[in-house]
C-alpha cells in the first residue's frame, strides 16, 4: 500500500508526518503559541457546533463551486499562507501552487515563502495571493508590495495579528530560527530522520527565497509594532487589485476595515500561532458577519482540520475558508500524492455533509 493510501483523515496525514518529520521541523508546523490553549479552544469551539440534518430532499446533483472575487473557484477552501513550506517536503510550495490551478482556487504566498513570489503566480496559472507582514519601518515591506503587483498578483493579504512573533515553545527548545541554520542539536535531530534529509536537505537548505532575490535581510524575530491603520491607508493607496485583511477577531476593528475600503476580512487568529490567549475566530465569524453585513466578502481560517469544519464556516457568515497546516502534513507523509490525497478527501467531506444536511450548494 502507498503512503498515499494511508491517509483517511486529515489526523492520518499529521500521524504520518510525525513519524517521517525531524522533530524540529514537525512541532514548528504543528505548534502553537503558549502551553496551546488557544490552539485547543480553537478546536473544540469547532467542535462545538452542530449541523442539523435534513431529510428527503433531491441532493443528487451537488457542487462545490463558490463566487471569488469576480471568479469561480471550484472548491470553497483554499491554501493559507504558510512560511518555508519546502521545510515539509522539496517542492512543496509548487505542489501547493499546481493544485491551486487544478482547482482554480487561491494559494497565499507567504512574505517567507521558500520559492520566489514570481515563480508562484506562474506554476499557479495566476491562482496566487500574495502575503505580506509589515516588518521594521516598512521599507522592504511596501517594496515587496510594489514586486508582487509587478510580477500580477491582484490580491494582497495583509496580516495584522502579528505586532510581535508569538512565542512558542516547541519552536523555541529546539533553536529553531529562519534563516534556517543547522547546529550540533539540529544535525542529530536530522540524522535520526534520515529519509527526509537525505531528500530535503539533498535538495539544498530551504530559503527565505523573496528576501534573497532582492538583498536584504529579513528577521523573523523583528518587531512588526510599528504598524497603524495610516500604514494600512498607505497600502491601500499603493495596491490597485484586491485588499484582504487577514488576522480579524473583534468587531470594532471588521466595521473600520470595511470604512476603509479594504475588499475583504479574513477571521483568523493565526491558527492560535500568536496570542495563546486569543478567543477561537469562529465564534467571532457570526458576530463580525452581523456587524458588517449580508454582502461583504468574509473569509476565515484557523483551527480547520476537515469538509464538515468548511460547512460550518460557511454556516457562521464566511463565503470562503482556508487550510494550512494540515496540506503540509500531507505532502511530508506522502509527497504530491499525499497532498491530492487529502485535498480529495476534504472535498469528499464537504460534499458528503452538503447531503447530509440538505444542501447542493454553498452559495
Amino acid at each position: 500500500m502507498s503512503r498515499a493510501a494511508r491517509i483517511h483523515s486529515s489526523e492520518d496525514a499529521r500521524r504520518l508526518a510525525k513519524s517521517r518529520l525531524p522533530w524540529m521541523v514537525f512541532d514548528y508546523i504543528d505548534g502553537a503559541a503558549g502551553r496551546e490553549m488557544g490552539a485547543a479552544r480553537n478546536r473544540a469551539a469547532l467542535d462545538d457546533i452542530c449541523l442539523e440534518p435534513r431529510i428527503l430532499r433531491d441532493v443528487s446533483n451537488r457542487t462545490l463551486d463558490v463566487p471569488l472575487f469576480g471568479k469561480t473557484a471550484k472548491r470553497p477552501f483554499g491554501i493559507a499562507p504558510m512560511g518555508m513550506c519546502n521545510l515539509s517536503g522539496p517542492g512543496a510550495d509548487l505542489m501547493l501552487a499546481r493544485l491551486a490551478a487544478r482547482d482554480s482556487v487561491p494559494v497565499g504566498v507567504s512574505t517567507v515563502a521558500s520559492t520566489p513570489l514570481e515563480k508562484m503566480i506562474e506554476v499557479a496559472e495566476g491562482n496566487a495571493w500574495f502575503q505580506l507582514y509589515f516588518s521594521g519601518d516598512g521599507a522592504g515591506s511596501f517594496k515587496l508590495a510594489k514586486r508582487a503587483q509587478d510580477a500580477g498578483y491582484t490580491t494582497l493579504v495583509v496580516t495584522v495579528d502579528v505586532p510581535e512573533v508569538g512565542r512558542r515553545p516547541r519552536e523555541l527548545r529546539h533553536g529553531f530560527t529562519m534563516p534556517f541554520r543547522i547546529g550540533p542539536r539540529q544535525f542529530l535531530d536530522f540524522a535520526l530522520h534520515p529519509r527526509w534529509s537525505l531528500t530535503s536537505l539533498a535538495a539544498g537548505r530551504p530559503q527565505m527565497a523573496n528576501f534573497e532575490m532582492d538583498g536584504f535581510d529579513f528577521d523573523r524575530t523583528e518587531s512588526r509594532a510599528k504598524a497603524d491603520w495610516e500604514t494600512l491607508k498607505s497600502l491601500r493607496s499603493l495596491w490597485q487589485g484586491q485588499l484582504v485583511v487577514k488576522g480579524v477577531t473583534n468587531t470594532e476593528d471588521a466595521q473600520q476595515l470595511k470604512s476603509m475600503g479594504v475588499d475583504a476580512i479574513q477571521v483568523s487568529n493565526h491558527g492560535a500561532r500568536q496570542l495563546e490567549s486569543a478567543p477561537a475566530p469562529i465564534l467571532a465569524l457570526a458576530r463580525i458577519r452581523a456587524a458588517i453585513g449580508p454582502e461583504y466578502p468574509l473569509f476565515y481560517d484557523s483551527g480547520l482540520r476537515n469538509g464538515e469544519d468548511v460547512l460550518k464556516a460557511f454556516d457562521q457568515g464566511a463565503n470562503f475558508a482556508f487550510f494550512g497546516r494540515i496540506l503540509q502534513f500531507a505532502i511530508a507523509a506522502a509527497g504530491e500524492e499525499g497532498l491530492h490525497r487529502l485535498w480529495d478527501i476534504l472535498s469528499a467531506e464537504l460534499s458528503s455533509a452538503m447531503a447530509q444536511t440538505g444542501r447542493t450548494g454553498l452559495v
